[in-house]
């Protein structure tokens, strides 16, 4: 993916990585569309930056996916990079039904069906570009578990997986697939993360992001350093290390994620 002159849209990204990165894309000379659900959040990030442009969209809704996507290209049929960035995060219990199926099911629906549903309503339109690029979001916690969220933990495993299974699909288009691995950062995806002092600072995340993208414009994973802890405990040999490094930190296991 090249670092500048990109049609991009990000959807769920009023607030946390996916804001933080459409503005650095911004300011990189990328032409951004901001989606979400919050109407107020979208004017907001309107009129504060201008010249990003925004949608609402509701990424747990096929419905809305589809209009949005409609409206998107519509307005911007140089589209060229889609960032399918929807994703949720909760703490479950699962000795009980009740600690964590409802749970469950809205994880899934969000963070597994979301992505493959903005896949499919923008796949079509990207082979036509000359240059285009699918970016799929996983964690780090698709390769370690965190005790306390099991099913986020799965559908980012299963994003990982999916990555790297459409990348070998579409490797006869113009199409790349490119899998942004993220740490914990300080964001609001789990209560008290935005000042966990062992989450990755949002700056400093994205920075480091942005310097890969433009490094590597080849890549197939953007790993910044702090989640190859994670990412590559099976590969080095310790992994059951990690797995208890990882869980150790606090009651939750949410400080170390």
């Amino acid at each position: 993916m090249n670092i500048t002159g990109n049609t991009v849209f990000i959807p769920g990204a009023t607030s946390g990585i996916g804001l933080a990165l459409a503005l650095a894309l911004h300011e990189r000379g990328n032409t951004v569309i901001v989606g979400g659900r919050r109407t107020e959040l979208l004017e907001r990030i309107a009129a504060e930056h201008p010249g990003i442009d925004t949608v609402r969209i509701d990424t747990a809704d096929a419905a809305s996916i589809r209009s949005a996507a409609a409206d998107v290209l519509a307005a911007h049929p140089d589209l060229n990079v889609l960032v399918a960035m929807a994703g949720i995060m909760r703490v479950e219990d699962w000795h009980t039904p009740a600690g964590f199926l409802d749970s469950a099911e809205a994880i899934v629906a969000t963070n597994v069906l979301g992505p493959i549903r903005l896949i499919a309503a923008f796949v079509e339109h990207l082979q036509t570009q000359a240059d285009a690029t699918i970016v799929t979001v996983s964690s780090g916690l698709a390769f370690t578990p965190l005790k306390a969220t099991p099913s986020y933990n799965a559908s980012k495993a299963a994003i990982h997986m999916l990555s790297e299974s459409i990348r070998l699909q579409l490797a006869d288009t113009s199409v790349k697939i490119l899998e942004l691995v993220p740490p914990a950062v300080r964001t609001g995806l789990l209560p008290g993360q935005e000042e966990s002092e062992f989450a990755m600072p949002l700056d400093e995340f994205v920075a480091e992001v942005m310097q890969l993208i433009e490094s590597h414009p080849d890549a197939k994973e953007l790993q910044v350093e702090r989640v190859k802890f994670l990412r590559y405990g099976e590969a080095r040999g310790d992994y059951d290390q990690v797995v208890q490094v990882l869980n150790a930190s606090d009651p939750h296991g949410k400080e170390a994620a």
